[in-house]
């Protein structure tokens, strides 16, 4: 987090993180939800707008979001942008390439099974699949959906239902993405 045109704490600690102070980077034009509105006037209207209007509200939208490319930006799920990343992030959404089969993105599926075969070979694995997940909770959520084939491969064929009650026993450490109203605390006995 950059906070602009701040010169009484040059450096300061929020959430943990060391947060650098740096005079003129602003990071966001801030407002108050109402006022945003206002300012952007986010009206869908039947017949369209110009391309002038359009490419004013690129503007709006650039000028009042946060930019979290600064490398000094940090938030607790990213920080500042790798730029080679983001050329490569131009390339695919300029590619407009759907990443589901070979006929499609054959490159891109090349370039996939590659990493997947590192990676596989970093935990001493020769063979397996592999998914790239966009984020912890996506990951967590993927692992809940398949843990249950694992352990009782018949539900491929009885469906959910015929499974016992499933729990999940997490540690507090591991964020909001297993989290809601069914929360019990778990205080573990005398074998852990």
């Amino acid at each position: 987090i950059v906070v602009n045109n701040c010169t009484h704490y040059p450096e300061l600690y929020f959430q943990g993180f060391l947060v650098l102070v740096i005079p003129g980077l602003q990071v966001c034009e801030w407002r108050e939800p109402e006022e945003l509105a206002a300012l952007l006037d986010l009206e869908l209207r039947e017949n369209g707008e110009s391309q002038h209007q359009l490419l004013q509200r690129v503007r709006a939208v650039a000028k009042y979001s946060v930019k979290t490319n600064p490398p000094h930006f940090i938030n607790q799920l990213s920080a500042g942008v790798e730029y080679h990343v983001l050329t490569v992030r131009f390339l695919t959404e300029a590619l407009n390439t759907s990443q589901y089969t070979y006929e499609v993105a054959p490159v891109f599926v090349l370039m996939e099974d590659e990493v997947l075969a590192k990676l596989r070979s970093l935990v001493g694995w020769t063979e397996g699949d592999g998914i790239f997940c966009p984020g912890g909770s996506v990951s967590n959520m993927y692992a809940m959906n398949v843990a249950p084939y694992h352990t009782f491969p018949e539900v491929k064929l009885k469906g959910l239902w015929a499974l016992p009650p499933l729990a999940v026993f997490t540690s507090q450490k591991l964020g909001s993405c297993i989290s809601g109203h069914w929360d019990r605390e778990c205080v573990p006995d005398q074998s852990g």
